[in-house]
């Protein structure tokens, strides 16, 4: 009976994960925009301070990132380029895979159809809430990276 039902949640996983790489690798990155809702930051959040006092630059390295495995992925290090051009696509990604991690957080349901209970009610909860550590990753990078794209930017001649 366990063994069932871990197969039933590692395929569950598989297949929405698989999902929504494919749904959000098609995604027009032009369409995302940091600046504005939902994805500028918060007053709260003082451009990503918040998520510092969680220590989060200690433990946001340490997990999985899907770019280090799936090498089509645009790579969500800095590296050598810092042109403008780049930095933009990186925010535009934070977007993108923030917006990824917030519907497997609303699909986290599907676990209470494919699973039995009591097992189903702890997978929809845990995977639900294992994507909130990379939603704040996104919002903690995108501060960081919309700064020194303006700075690229401004460096490189194009309007503030």
């Amino acid at each position: 009976m366990l063994k069932r039902q871990i197969g039933h949640f590692v395929l569950t996983v598989a297949a929405v994960g698989i999902f929504m790489h494919v749904f959000g690798e098609s995604l027009p990155r032009d369409r995302f925009h940091y600046d504005r809702f939902p994805y500028r930051s918060y007053r709260w959040e003082k451009n990503g301070e918040f998520y510092s006092r969680l220590k989060i630059e200690k433990w946001k390295d340490r997990l999985p990132d899907k770019s280090r495995f799936v090498k089509s992925t645009v790579r969500k290090k800095l590296g050598g380029d810092r042109s403008a051009a780049h930095l933009l696509r990186l925010v535009q990604e934070t977007c993108v895979a923030e917006l990824i991690h917030w519907l497997l957080l609303a699909v986290s349901p599907v676990m209470l159809v494919t699973m039995e209970p009591p097992l189903n009610v702890w997978a929809a909860a845990l995977y639900g809430l294992s994507n909130l550590p990379f939603i704040m990753i996104q919002r903690y990078n995108r501060p960081r990276l919309a700064r020194l794209y303006q700075t690229a930017r401004k460096r490189e001649g194009g309007a503030p």
